[in-house]
């Protein structure tokens, strides 16, 4: 079977499609969601530099055709946190 690649949309890294986050704009209501759903989906690193450049650059808007709230961004910040917290503890 083939392997599925994806692009991130701020770095512009090739990468199997496990490494990265989605966002999906959801047809047909047109909401924003993290990893689920059908519709027009954008792929990022899940690393500050490429968030922060995303966020600055409007480039998540750009790849979905429309407005991103700034609540989907609060949710991948909160999640990058969350995945920078489990990497830095150690194993019990």
């Amino acid at each position: 079977m083939k392997a599925n690649y994806r692009r991130c949309i701020s770095c512009r890294k090739i990468g199997f499609k496990q490494e990265f986050w989605r966002i999906v704009r959801v047809f047909p209501s047109g909401q924003l969601q993290l990893d689920e759903g059908m519709g027009r989906s954008a792929y990022i690193c899940p690393k500050s530099s490429c968030l922060s450049a995303a966020q600055k650059k409007n480039r998540l808007g750009r790849s979905l055709h429309t407005s991103v709230p700034e609540t989907v961004y609060q949710q991948l910040w909160q999640r990058l946190a969350q995945t920078e917290e489990e990497q830095s503890s150690p194993l019990a």
